[in-house]
């Protein structure tokens, strides 16, 4: 019992002392950055309206580059029929390994 009040008197002293070496303000105003400024709103905003017509938001790489095909279909279907059947492509959902 004696051991438990000297831990819990110490405990409390600590406690004590630790919110009595809080040297600040209750809002914490030092870490506060102060703003001088000579700029209206009006060019603030006319400078990020030109920054934004500049920049794009789109994705880099979401373009999808397409081309114009000069083949014919049933010109593709033979060859893919004729390769085939010379087996130089698999045919059906199992391929050759």
């Amino acid at each position: 019992m004696n051991k438990t009040a000297r831990f819990l008197s110490i405990a409390a002293v600590a406690a004590f002392a630790s919110f009595g070496a809080q040297a600040d303000e209750a809002d914490a105003s030092q870490f506060a950055t102060q703003f001088e400024t000579n700029r209206t709103r009006a060019e603030v905003q006319t400078e990020a309206a030109a920054v934004a017509a500049t920049r794009s938001i789109e994705p880099l790489g979401s373009r999808v580059v397409t081309y114009k095909s000069t083949a014919d279909r049933a010109a593709v279907r033979a060859e893919a029929a004729e390769a085939v059947r010379t087996g130089k492509i698999s045919a059906g959902e199992a391929g050759s390994l």
